[in-house]
């Protein structure tokens, strides 16, 4: 077992696979998931606020900007999660395999680092597409992971600080025992006479030895090739996947939007379309008759389309932007929501929850606080883009309002309640 466990090692040898490399993709990486973490943090408190809780309004993208950066940083971990596996995973085949209780603990934590991780942003990336294939709830399950992914980098940041401060600064020498070319301890050092005893002094033969001693050759004359050569292609990976993807929230990177779920203009009335009026169970002979019902304490009234067009029309620039990380500006006119809730009595500090026509689904109820009741720029929009609003984007009405993800512009509204305490 030890002889092939430093067989595996030594073929495995690359001037990529050190503790330098391994430092400098392993904090763009931690910075990347630190970056979904906050962002995600921040959506999902958007959409389940606790008690009390006060979300900003301004500026009207904000939401735009974090769920894009969300889904940006999400993609980028794909391809440094992948070099940081490359550059340690000869480690696997360290002997003993457990040195010490500190190390079982390393062991044990990067295990479930990179297990969270794979998940998380595959997960993550899937659900983009509106496809599910498992038999969990993802925005629960997305959530819980997490924090486990967090709790994992901390820990075994916490354990690697060592050697994360040591290689954290490019430098000509190490420390003694170090070469900053080589691995740290390199096999053959940490093998000496016992790897000799086991295998001699021949590198692996056949097939699978050409293809390794291909993909990590170096030049001898010049080792740091090998190392720029590498930073360049995950740059090179990050820039592709990135580019070709954000085009779905920044609008100067549509022209080459490949890989994004959505394109910008494209849906009815110029604007992408996520949940549709047959996926909602909404026909026409639903809305048929449709009023939209206020009610504040023992008040209640009822308005048509008709009435609402007769009150004060406002109109609005906001975007719409979706948790899978799509975004699309339009201009919306309607009335402003806090002139209905003013109609029924309602107070500065009410909130008030939104009912959809849609029968079922997680977000046929959403809740909207007194940020955005009273905020000029909420809207029930009954215009889209100059347009009656498509039934596809929630015709009679639907609700517009700054910094909200588009899960909660309540679209196909029947009824607007306020709720007591």
């Amino acid at each position: 077992m030890r002889r092939l466990l430093y067989e595996a090692q030594r073929s495995l040898a690359s001037p990529v696979r050190n503790p330098r490399m391994a430092t400098v993709i392993g904090r763009l990486l931690g910075a990347a998931f630190l970056v979904c973490f906050g962002t995600g943090l921040y959506s999902h408190f958007l959409q389940q606020p606790l008690p009390g809780m006060r979300l900003p309004t301004r500026p009207e993208f904000l939401y735009q900007f974090t769920e894009g950066t969300h889904i940006i940083a999400g993609i980028a971990c794909f391809p440094l999660l992948l070099a940081k596996l490359y550059i340690v995973f000869p480690d696997l085949f360290a002997y003993p395999p457990v040195r010490s209780f500190v190390h079982l603990l390393e062991r044990a934590s990067t295990a479930l680092f990179v297990g969270a991780s794979l998940l998380q942003i595959t997960i993550g990336l899937i659900n983009t597409y509106h496809w599910y294939p498992w038999p969990f709830p993802f925005r629960q399950v997305h959530f819980a992971l997490a924090w486990v992914l967090i709790g994992s980098l901390a820990l075994h940041i916490g354990i690697k600080l060592p050697i994360i401060a040591r290689f954290w600064r490019k430098r000509a020498d190490y420390g003694p025992g170090t070469d900053h070319l080589t691995d740290a301890v390199p096999v053959e050092r940490v093998a000496g006479s016992e790897a000799e005893r086991l295998w001699g002094s021949s590198r692996p033969t056949g097939l699978t030895g050409r293809l390794i001693a291909y993909l990590d050759a170096t030049p001898p004359a010049d080792e740091k090739v090998s190392r720029r050569g590498f930073l360049a292609t995950v740059g090179v990976a990050v820039a592709t996947v990135v580019g070709l993807t954000a085009g779905q929230t920044f609008a100067p990177l549509d022209a080459v939007n490949v890989f994004g779920p959505r394109k910008k203009g494209v849906g009815q009335q110029g604007v992408p379309v996520n949940r549709t009026s047959k996926q909602a169970n909404v026909t026409e002979a639903v809305i048929a008759g449709w009023t939209l019902t206020v009610v504040h304490g023992g008040l209640e009234r009822s308005f048509t389309r008709a009435e609402l067009e007769r009150m004060p029309q406002t109109e609005v620039t906001l975007p719409i932007a979706c948790v899978e990380g799509w975004s699309q500006m339009a201009t919306w006119r309607g009335v402003r929501l806090r002139d209905l809730a003013d109609l029924v009595g309602a107070g500065e500090e009410t909130s008030f929850t939104l009912v959809s026509l849609e029968e079922r689904g997680s977000f046929r109820q959403t809740q909207m606080g007194p940020e955005y009741v009273r905020d000029p720029l909420t809207l029930v929009a009954l215009e889209l883009n100059g347009e009656t609003l498509d039934l596809e984007h929630g015709y009679p009405a639907r609700m517009i309002a700054p910094g909200r993800p588009g899960v909660l512009q309540t679209k196909w509204l029947s009824r607007i309640e306020a709720i007591t305490a």
